[in-house]
């Protein structure tokens, strides 16, 4: 680069003038000039001086002439500031004087020009400066010019370097890099990846470079975890540890504060507690609201808590301090007791200063927990008093668009703090709105500008819930991308003014212009967009009729929607042939303004608006953005309708990520920021379909490439897009790693995929949650078409980013299935079957059914924690659960066939057969199947005779809490009883954990103390209703479990034990309720569905399960991991299986999406094992020092029936779930780190199972690289 030049001028009455000159980021100069000690605007007249010739030019960007501009200063704070940027290497100084436009005098340097020098930059440095896409093309020319040699990555990479000696060579005769731009794409026209496939030409450099999507991250106040409710933070777990009856809680973020509110009933009586993070003196300012949120009105003397004062139409709260071990926060507890508020508004004083929410008030709506009022008649949520609204006034709203903006205005205000279904509620009307499932216009005229301005009222009030609720950006954005701009002043008039001059300048008076001139001054909407569109290419063609109707048709507009306007256009167009040049001139200036008004998702209209001068200045210039975001946005303008999709591609998506930073920010003009990021995305998307028609796929590079970019593109649309980042991150890596035909790198991309197909199938399912209610209730209160409702969400997904990575998935993974070798099924239980097709959605809605006759299930959804009912011989689906599951497990010890399928067109043919007979003959890595019963296997269904013999419960030995050396296995099971044989007979490099227990009949004996008679008889009452067939009751007896109270014994001995084991306790209140809760839970289990139906099927007497809580210090590790020594997919006994996470096990043995990393280890050659599957787990659970509680029953290991992974097991500590990186994790990038650490966890199982002499299933911990060992029982 070279060095800046700094220049300083004193003016006349005081005032100075100083310049800073520099090359830019991308080889252009850029001049600042800033104007002090000035109190008026000032005007910079001013030429490019070229080498050789002191006359002044335009910058060649505007034009070659000679010639001078005139560009205004911009008040800064206390300064006047102008910023030029030269796109011309040629131009060597700038001549200026300055022009006075108040009073029209002219401001000269000694009666001569001002002349600043623009600073060279040599022509090594220029390398750099050169745009990665233009050094692409020019090698691609290179190439063609040698004639498309199969080159190898040094002779490509010769090319490279050979295309920027030629353009370092032509900037250097003056050449400009728009001119180089220019020559080049109009040398090259053709597509180049169909080239580079049949030559075997791979991407160029920047084809193959990746961005640190890493800066991308964003992550807003109330994240979803995986079940699609608001993560717990610090404080709200902390808070809800002694706050009861919880009927919502609402969080805060704002700067370093937390402010966290609990809504709670407590015997009837509606309480608010508000805590907050804050320190120091603090108290609350607040008001209430009786019937809308928007008041502010002074609380009821009733309602006022102590600590409290009236002041100037309020109350202030001083807040309350409350610390533990865990933490400190400061609290207030109002009791609305009966009063039927419909919320509060307040803010904060704390440490001198007030605290609001980014700028508005703290608003609390206390009646969106009721359920009555918010809930449809399915369960499902919606703002129902807002639809009910939004019906009502339909009526008004078709009068006309201005009548419906102005009504989406007031109901937007009234509804933006009432979650994000109040924005649904919005969105869903102006999309059937969109779509023309409502009427526009009804016997009402009203004027252009008039629409205009309503629509600029409503998007400015999306504009600013866009810049302070974060979390409600998805949805404001969808509902911007269903409206035009809008604008004030005279932006809606010149649709009036302009339809005018084009009348008259091209004698159009009549006919069809006449009625669409009618038409605009009465009720202008999108559809003269369309109309306008029609014409032009209509006239381009030549006037050919046809090309008329065919873009009319395209965009659906009809013969008869055009009459059905209150001003009906019923004419044809009709034009004289030597007007043609004058049309295409004025229609398309008019298309320009009829944009600006009508489609906010344009990319021209968005770029033009965004680009243009307002109040003297652009957009560019008042938000500080980058110049190179001008630089991409110019060139997408010129090149939009390229067929070279790549490149465009690749133009946009830098648009977009230097857009990026200003979308996370307020700024002046935001909403032009946010339209045009809208309009780019849009055409990303339209661009990414128009490429997946000519992606070669057998060629893995080039998808590659085109999959890293549509990822790029889903993490700058995606909010709260950190796991997405963190997939698009794996993808780089393994895209880096490529090798032809290699099946690991084909194994590792393919769990990169299989996690993005579970993202984008939970990102589904959050958008059919929390939208289709809202679609379906507004749908059918204004009679909209049944197909339209039924299709809405589906229609919102489709047009969203991330519809075309899941085509692309589709058709990449039978690639890597095919270079893996995996064939179109994995096998999770190897059983021949033959049986009757039957489809379910989600195999746990028949668990409890019985069938008749062997049957084939066919499931869409199989999370791992289900039953497999009675007369089922296979189970077939296209989840992905753990090998380790709990259905799994089922499957193989009940001899069913289990299997996933990754093929989408065979899982179709499949469900097709419903109703009729197949066989399933299993093979090592695939499945075969046929039509028709074998007759080998008809007879084989599973039948249950009586339960295990001798099978009886445990009695209580006296004490609450025994030590490992107390262990017998008439006090605990088998999880205690093995961990005590383990300890001691294990080498030293393996680890036990410290263990003790509540042993058999503790439950029981404390159940029987007369302090939980009430819960004893309540317990007794519900049982007798679930042994008559009722398991609704079965929930109700676990809730009564948790209400049992302690006996003194059981706590003190619980304590007096954990102490002398030295576990991770406190010893306090907080740690043994917390404690007590657990083992509470651990018992309570006995009682979940899974259980108790496991039991029944067996013909188990559930009476007789005995429930043991093994109690042991958890190991806080980095991977957890069960291993089998008999491989249970292959039943090889000569093979140890095994599967392991990072964090805690309960992702792995429980049901959390995704799949574990396995691999088969030869018991003969430890030291060699092989990875089968990477990780594709989407979350993993961390947890601080602390105690595990795990359920340990009697049932454990019996013959016929294992109760292991029945029951539940507790922390006493909640885990914090952790979204996974998987981009720089060494199990999967250190080959020497994963052989290393596989062969001691291979080595571990191996000495497990010669200690006991038979297959173990194992469970452990890897922590700090040492294996500690939690349990161990017999594999079965």
């Amino acid at each position: 680069m070279a060095t800046p030049k700094f220049y300083r001028f004193q003016l006349t009455e005081g005032m100075e003038l100083q310049i800073t000159v520099s090359g830019s980021s991308n080889g252009l100069a850029r001049a600042d000039f800033r104007l002090k000690n000035c109190n008026r605007t000032w005007i910079l007249h001013w030429g490019c001086i070229y080498q050789g010739n002191n006359s002044w030019f335009v910058p060649s960007e505007h034009s070659s002439r000679q010639g001078a501009l005139q560009s205004p200063f911009v008040k800064s704070g206390d300064s006047y500031v102008l910023i030029l940027e030269l796109r011309d290497p040629r131009v060597r100084a700038i001549e200026f004087v300055l022009k006075d436009g108040s009073h029209n005098r002219w401001l000269k340097l000694h009666d001569g020009n001002f002349r600043i020098d623009i600073p060279q930059i040599d022509l090594q440095s220029s390398r750099h400066l050169i745009p990665k896409n233009l050094i692409d093309h020019r090698a691609y020319q290179i190439w063609e010019r040698k004639g498309r040699p199969r080159n190898s990555p040094h002779e490509q990479q010769q090319d490279y370097e050979a295309a920027v000696r030629e353009l370092q060579e032509e900037l250097a005769k003056g050449m400009s890099l728009d001119e180089l731009q220019n020559k080049d794409t109009i040398k090259d026209r053709r597509p180049m990846s169909n080239e580079r496939n049949q030559t075997g030409y791979l991407p160029p450099s920047s084809y193959r470079r990746k961005h640190d999507v890493q800066k991308w991250l964003q992550k807003y106040a109330e994240p979803l975890n995986k079940s699609g409710s608001v993560s717990i933070s610090s404080l709200v777990d902390l808070v809800k540890r002694s706050a009861e009856n919880i009927v919502s809680q609402q969080s805060f973020h704002v700067r370093n504060h937390e402010i966290v509110v609990f809504q709670r009933n407590i015997r009837g009586d509606c309480r608010l507690l508000i805590a907050t993070n804050m320190r120091g003196s603090t108290f609350l300012h607040w008001g209430v609201a009786k019937s809308s949120l928007r008041e502010w009105l002074i609380p009821p003397p009733d309602v006022v808590p102590e600590k409290s004062k009236m002041v100037h139409g309020a109350c202030q709260t001083h807040f309350t301090d409350i610390s533990s071990r865990e933490g400190s926060y400061q609290f207030v507890d109002i009791n609305f007791k009966r009063g039927g508020f419909a919320g509060i508004q307040f803010v904060i004083w704390s440490s001198g200063s007030w605290i609001n929410n980014n700028g508005s008030n703290f608003s609390v709506n206390m009646k969106s927990s009721d359920s009555g009022g918010n809930i449809n008649a399915d369960g499902k949520h919606i703002l129902k008093w807002l639809l009910n609204e939004i019906a009502q006034r339909e009526k008004e709203a078709e009068r006309s668009l201005m009548h419906r903006f102005n009504i989406a205005t007031e109901f937007t205000e009234r509804c933006k703090d009432e979650g994000v279904w109040g924005l649904i509620s919005i969105m869903v009307w102006m999309r059937y709105m969109a779509t023309r499932h409502l009427i526009w216009n009804k016997n009402y005229n009203v004027k252009p500008r008039e629409i205009s301005e309503a629509l600029e009222r409503f998007t400015n009030l999306l504009e600013r819930i866009y810049l302070m609720q974060p979390n409600k950006r998805e949805i404001t954005r969808l509902i911007m991308a269903l409206v035009g701009r809008g604008g004030q002043g005279d932006v809606g008039q010149r649709i009036r003014d302009e339809i005018l001059d084009i009348q008259r300048n091209n004698d159009c008076k009549t006919g069809m212009m006449e009625e669409w001139h009618q038409k605009l001054h009465n009720n202008s909407s999108a559809d003269d967009v369309i109309i306008c569109e029609a014409l032009l290419n209509y006239v381009r063609s030549d006037f050919r009729i046809d090309a008329y109707w065919q873009t009319l048709k395209a965009n659906g507009l009809t013969k008869e929607k055009l009459s059905s306007y209150d001003r009906p256009i019923l004419s044809e167009p009709r034009f004289r042939s030597d007007a043609k040049e004058g049309l295409i001139r004025d229609l398309t200036m008019y298309l320009k303004t009829l944009k600006a008004v009508h489609s906010g998702a344009d990319l021209e209209s968005a770029v033009e608006t965004f680009l243009s001068p307002s109040k003297g200045h652009n957009a560019l210039t008042i938000n500080g953005l980058s110049p190179k975001l001008q630089d991409s946005l110019s060139l997408v303008k010129r090149h939009i309708r390229d067929e070279n999709f790549d490149p465009l591609l690749e133009k946009l998506l830098e648009a977009r990520i230097e857009l990026h930073p200003a979308l996370r920010a307020p700024r002046t003009r935001a909403k032009d920021l946010i339209f045009l990021d809208i309009a780019l995305e849009s055409t990303v998307r339209t661009t990414i379909e128009k490429r997946l028609r000519s992606l070669n796929f057998s060629n893995p590079p080039e998808i590659m490439f085109f999959i890293s970019l549509v990822l790029e593109n889903l993490c700058l649309s995606t909010f709260n897009n950190e796991e997405i980042i963190y997939c698009t991150k794996d993808w780089h890596r393994v895209s880096e790693t490529y090798r032809s035909n290699d099946v690991q790198w084909a194994l590792q991309t393919k769990a990169v995929l299989d996690r993005l197909q579970l993202i984008l199938a939970d990102n589904c399912q959050n958008y059919y949650r929390t939208i289709q209610p809202t679609a379906e209730y507004l749908g059918h209160s204004l009679c909209i078409d049944k197909h339209a409702i039924n299709v809405f969400t589906e229609e919102v997904i489709r047009a969203g980013p991330g519809a075309a990575l899941s085509t692309l998935i589709n058709r990449f993974d039978p690639v890597l299935r095919k270079i893996a070798n995996l064939g179109c099924w994995q096998i999770i239980s190897s059983a021949d079957a033959s049986g009757f097709v039957v489809c379910v959605n989600e195999l746990i809605t028949v668990q409890n059914k019985i069938y008749s006759k062997p049957t084939v299930i066919v499931a869409n959804k199989v999370s791992g924690e289900e039953e497999i009912p009675d007369g089922v011989v296979a189970v077939l689906t296209p989840s992905m659960p753990d090998v380790l599951s709990h259905v799994s497990i089922r499957a193989r010890n009940s001899k069913i066939c289990f299997a996933t399928c990754f093929d989408q067109h065979v899982f179709w043919k499949l469900k097709s057969k419903e109703g009729r007979a197949i066989s399933i003959h299993t093979k090592s890595t695939d499945l075969v199947i046929s039509d028709g019963i074998s007759s080998d296997d008809f007879v084989r269904i599973i039948h249950i005779t009586s339960g295990p013999e001798e099978y009886k419960g445990k009695s209580f030995c006296g004490k609450y809490v025994i030590s490992l050396e107390e262990f017998t296995s008439e006090r605990v099971g088998s999880k205690s009883c093995n961990i005590k044989f383990l300890r001691g007979k294990v080498p030293s490099w393996i680890k036990i954990p410290m263990s003790i227990a509540v042993p058999f009949g503790s439950f029981e004996s404390v159940l029987s103390d007369n302090a939980n008679k009430d819960v004893a008889n309540k317990i007794q009452t519900l049982k007798n209703a679930i042994n008559g067939g009722d398991l609704t009751k079965l929930k109700a007896i676990q809730e009564a479990i948790l209400q049992m109270t302690a006996p003194m014994a059981l706590m003190n001995e619980l304590k007096n034990r954990i102490r002398s084991e030295r576990m991770p306790w406190f010893g306090d209140e907080a740690s043994w309720n917390r404690s007590w809760l657990a083992i509470k839970k651990v018992w309570a289990s006995k009682w979940n569905e899974r259980a108790y139906l496991s039991c029944k099927k067996t013909k188990l007497n559930h009476d007789a399960v005995s429930m043991a809580v093994l109690i042991q210090e958890a190991i806080c590790g980095d991977y957890a991991f069960v291993i089998h020594t008999n491989n249970p997919i292959s039943g090889d006994s000569s093979e140890i299986y095994t599967e392991i996470v990072k964090g805690l096990g309960e992702t792995l043995v429980g049901a959390y999406p995704g799949r574990a990393m396995s691999f088969i280890t030869k018991k003969t050659n430890l030291r060699s094992p092989a990875v089968i599957t990477y990780p594709s787990k989407r979350i993993g659970l961390y947890s601080k020092p602390s105690i595990i509680f795990r359920s340990d029953s009697n049932s454990e290991d019996l013959e016929g029936y294992a109760g292991a992974g029945l029951y539940d097991s507790v922390l006493m500590d909640e885990a914090n779930e952790v979204v996974l990186d998987y981009s720089k994790e060494r199990l999967v990038t250190d080959k020497a780190f994963q052989v290393s650490l596989f062969s001691r966890i291979a080595e571990t199982g191996d000495v497990i199972e010669r200690l006991y002499g038979c297959p173990q299933d194992i469970e452990g911990v890897v922590k700090d690289g040492t294996v500690h060992v939690v349990q161990a029982r017999p594999q079965v």
